[in-house]
């Protein structure tokens, strides 16, 4: 019995990596491709920059001992470092946040569109199995290789700018290397990873299950009708305060709706919950006070919230009803 069992689980998750293989292949431009062509595009434009900015400082005369550290406080050139990095992970998980928005919007759409739906139902793979490896390419996978890909990107620009420093003759450039935090930067924004997981989860689950109930047009029913949706009750909402002189609730319908349903797969809108300790990231005033106060961490006290775990199981129970859609969905 036992080894029955090993064995259907074997069979399950052998079955599940060839899905997330599958997921990868078919999606390879977004998930892979679109971050990389964004740094190169960034890491051109730094270039450009940098040369622009050697002639400046020729110039002008800027460089030797004209630009040194007075030994307070965090090394500039350090702060820069970090600074560069979270600039190159931040452009890699910008895309990824356009990519996993319109990947999960499409993912059960565009399979009955072209019915592919047809060959991969006459596999021996289930629904859940299916749905199940989009979801976690939307939540985990794409965002880990965001966060890679975007450390490539910052750590090319980092040395880019250390090269070009050092090639202008200003002192103190080896501190890009001895005065930077890179493995504080990418062990927090790696930490946050499972946060963010569990925080899009209402987004995500909402657009795939759009993407399994509509026949046409996904984007309308999913992004277009909850907008005007709210947009026309906020009218009716000023109308009735005009007349009654009672305070209508805007906010908390466009933050459920808005935010929590559609805008939550961008990293850190957790911090427009009250609830969530933002004030260490919003005193930062200074490219100085990313050492010490860059601390991302503080994002995990949204797990104490009722507004992560509600979101979770909204999530949850959308990404159910897009199996059992996706299972009696007729494709004619």
């Amino acid at each position: 019995m036992q080894a029955h069992a090993a064995a259907n689980a074997f069979r399950f998750g052998s079955k599940f990596k060839l899905l997330l293989r599958r997921e990868f292949w078919e999606n390879k431009g977004g998930f892979f491709w679109a971050p990389i062509v964004t740094g190169i595009i960034a890491c051109t434009f730094a270039l450009i920059a940098m040369i622009g900015g050697s002639i400046v400082l020729n110039k002008s005369n800027l460089h030797g001992d004209s630009m040194q550290w007075d030994g307070t406080g965090p090394h500039p050139f350090g702060t820069a470092g970090d600074a560069l990095l979270l600039v190159g992970i931040g452009l890699a998980l910008l895309v990824m946040v356009f990519v996993v928005f319109f990947y999960a919007l499409g993912s059960l759409y565009d399979e009955r569109r072209d019915r592919s739906v047809l060959f991969w139902k006459s596999l021996p793979v289930s629904d859940i199995q299916v749905v199940l490896s989009k979801a976690a390419w939307a939540l985990c996978l794409a965002p880990v290789m965001a966060v890679l890909i975007g450390v490539v990107i910052g750590i090319v620009i980092w040395i880019m700018a250390a090269i070009a420093l050092t090639l202008n003759g200003i002192g103190g450039a080896s501190a890009f290397f001895t005065d930077s935090h890179p493995l504080h930067v990418i062990g927090q924004v790696l930490a946050v990873l499972p946060l963010y997981a569990l925080w899009a989860l209402p987004a995500v689950g909402w657009l795939m299950l759009c993407s399994a109930w509509a026949r046409r047009f996904p984007f309308l029913w999913a992004v277009l009708v909850p907008l005007l949706g709210c947009a026309m009750v906020s009218m009716s909402g000023g109308i009735f305060s005009a007349i009654s002189g009672v305070d209508f609730p805007h906010g908390p319908i466009w933050y459920v709706v808005v935010l929590r349903g559609l805008a939550s797969v961008m990293p850190g809108t957790w911090y427009a919950n009250d609830a969530v300790d933002a004030e260490r990231i919003v005193t930062m005033s200074a490219p100085s006070d990313v050492p010490t106060h860059f601390n991302l961490l503080s994002g995990w006290s949204a797990v104490g919230t009722m507004d992560l775990w509600l979101g979770v199981a909204a999530g949850i129970a959308m990404i159910f009803l897009a199996i059992r859609l996706r299972r009696w969905r007729d494709e004619g």
